[in-house]
């Protein structure tokens, strides 16, 4: 039975990606978009599993900083869960300014990448400092039943924020110069033929 629930976890999971890769995918018109979401998305489960993980060996030294020996169970689920969710959404903020400088122009270039990302910082870090203030009182003062999840989410504020203008935006602006690389690779070649 519990074999069979993994399973259907990671179908879960595998299927929500493809269809958060669909829907940026329609959102955006291109399908670079959706990838770097979910590229981003990954980045940031994965660092805060992988910190949750260092915990075992690092609640004895720092305990002091209300850490303990977290283990993985419904409520982690729940905090990475809300982690995609908030990633995701801070990432589709980035990429519509994104998409408003790039305008009509028919190559994203990485000063249009920066701009974006300039003009989005100060909102960015403005929400994530007030999520991040919320989430820290409920880690220190919320209890014993939502210690796991306040510092799942502590973790994943911070790296979301982190991902979505260093993972995400230039991931895309990668994946968009392969994209139009191979456009014009495919237009030589016809155009030669």
């Amino acid at each position: 039975y519990k074999r069979q629930m993994q399973q259907r976890a990671i179908a879960a999971i595998l299927v929500s990606l493809v269809f958060i890769v669909a829907y940026i995918w329609f959102r955006f018109q291109k399908v670079s978009y959706g990838l770097a979401a979910v590229i981003a998305l990954v980045h940031d489960v994965l660092i805060t599993l992988g910190i949750l993980a260092l915990c075992h060996w690092l609640y004895q030294p720092l305990g002091f900083l209300l850490i303990e020996d977290f283990k993985i169970g419904l409520t982690e689920i729940a905090a990475f869960l809300t982690i995609i969710g908030y990633s995701l959404n801070d990432t589709i903020v980035v990429f519509d300014r994104i998409r408003e400088v790039r305008g009509r122009s028919p190559k994203l270039t990485a000063e249009m990448v920066n701009e974006s990302v300039n003009q989005t910082l100060s909102r960015t870090l403005l929400t994530s400092g007030t999520t991040l203030l919320t989430v820290l009182l409920l880690y220190i003062f919320g209890g014993e039943g939502i210690h796991t999840f306040a510092f799942a989410l502590l973790i994943g504020v911070i790296v979301g924020t982190y991902s979505s203008i260093f993972i995400a935006a230039p991931v895309l602006l990668w994946l968009s110069n392969q994209e139009s690389g191979k456009s014009k690779s495919k237009t030589a070649t016809s155009g030669a033929a």
